[in-house]
């Protein structure tokens, strides 16, 4: 191939983690798929002469040169949802690798070390915890806490780490400390550039939000043979769940509140649920509105919950505070590439966990569609061509 053209590099793996049950790609960390992904990225990162290093939470560094200090970095993740979308993640994978093989048939030379980043379970869909490896990197979650996180097989984090060569998790001060900005780019995950006309955009905050996993216990009985009234039936107070979310999250400006995993045990059609597990996902824009809402909906399982003499818990798995981007790296981007808009998003990524530690900023690319974690995300051609112009005229600007 005479150069690296982003679209032809989201066909080299367009095969990889594919998913004939919900559609779409379901590619989670230390699985088959990613393992098949990380080792396509590495043969792609060499092909182009950078130096391949793996850290110790599973993070994957392709340095152009010596790996150094005050490194400008881009990158994204290679991890999905399950049955999410071509682009969430692999695309500013594959841009960062266009952008940097562009440069270097342009003959540009970097000032500062440049490196091109994979992060580890950006999307916390195996162990439940978002940003995983970049949380990890940066001291935000500790190795213990980690290494205590469980898949849905109950297969511990630190179980699959140490059996994927990954025994030594935790913070990793030197890694860190080699970036001295960090971009990155991401299809965008909403109708913001649809709405402006505008084929890239500079992110600006993304809202408060976390997880919660709320727990019910009642009684498994047949579901034939037992009277309503005798019934302790967890799947109540779950759905008394999903309705309270909606309700609190429209009373309240620009939140979002969804339940979008609920598990019954043992789950058979025929069978009343002894428990039930749902994950509650809030976002908002104040951390009051944010606590609000998970109270309400607390409030609403606890008195389902009594009603139908269950028992109900509520855990919080992750929280992140709002994050604002660097402001002067965010208008200096926006600047260099023609007054770009710059917007506001309410998903998380791992730019948001290292903006608390570097100058961070991101980049986003439209999305025709303006779904995202779902099969039907995508970005067009000429979306896909402007995002890789984008980070070309980063790189040049910051390196």
């Amino acid at each position: 191939m005479s150069g690296y053209d982003a679209a032809a590099l989201l066909a080299q793996i367009a095969d990889i983690g594919t998913d004939p049950r919900r559609g779409g790609y379901t590619r989670h960390v230390f699985d088959a798929a990613e393992r098949t992904l990380r080792e396509w990225f590495v043969a792609s990162a060499e092909g182009l002469g950078l130096t391949v290093h793996v850290d110790r939470n599973a993070n994957l560094w392709a340095w152009w040169g010596e790996p150094g200090n005050d490194a400008v970095v881009t990158g994204s993740h290679l991890d999905s949802v399950p049955g999410g979308g071509a682009h969430d993640g692999p695309l500013g994978v594959v841009s960062a690798l266009a952008a940097v093989d562009r440069l270097q048939r342009e003959g540009f030379a970097p000032t500062r070390p440049v490196a091109v980043v994979v992060f580890a379970e950006e999307e916390g869909s195996r162990f439940g915890m978002a940003c995983l490896g970049s949380r990890l990197l940066t001291g935000a979650i500790s190795a213990q806490r980690a290494g205590g996180l469980r898949d849905e097989h109950g297969t511990l984090f630190a179980d699959a780490a140490r059996a994927a060569s990954f025994p030594d998790f935790g913070v990793d001060r030197e890694a860190l400390g080699r970036i001295g900005v960090f971009v990155e780019l991401h299809v965008e995950q909403g109708k913001g550039l649809i709405d402006l006309g505008a084929p890239v955009a500079v992110g600006s905050t993304i809202l408060e939000h976390g997880r919660w996993r709320i727990e019910v216990r009642g009684r498994g009985d047949h579901a034939g043979t037992t009277a309503l009234a005798d019934r302790r039936d967890p799947m109540l107070p779950a759905a008394a769940a999903v309705i309270a979310a909606r309700r609190a999250a429209l009373a309240r400006h620009d939140a979002r509140a969804t339940i979008g995993r609920i598990h019954p045990v043992p789950g058979g059609t025929n069978v009343i649920a002894s428990r039930v597990s749902a994950w509650l996902d809030v976002r908002a824009g104040s951390a009051a509105d944010t606590r609000a809402i998970v109270d309400e909906v607390i409030a609403e399982v606890a008195e389902a919950a009594r009603r139908e003499g269950c028992e109900a818990t509520v855990i919080e798995e992750s929280y992140s505070g709002e994050v604002r981007f660097d402001p002067m790296l965010r208008d200096r981007l926006a600047r260099r590439l023609g007054d770009a808009p710059i917007l506001p998003t309410g998903a998380g990524h791992d730019a948001g966990i290292l903006a608390a530690h570097v100058p961070t900023a991101m980049l986003f690319v439209r999305n025709p569609s303006g779904i995202s974690h779902a099969p039907e995300e995508g970005a067009d051609d000429d979306a896909v061509s402007a995002g890789v112009d984008a980070l070309v005229a980063t790189i040049r600007e910051l390196a």
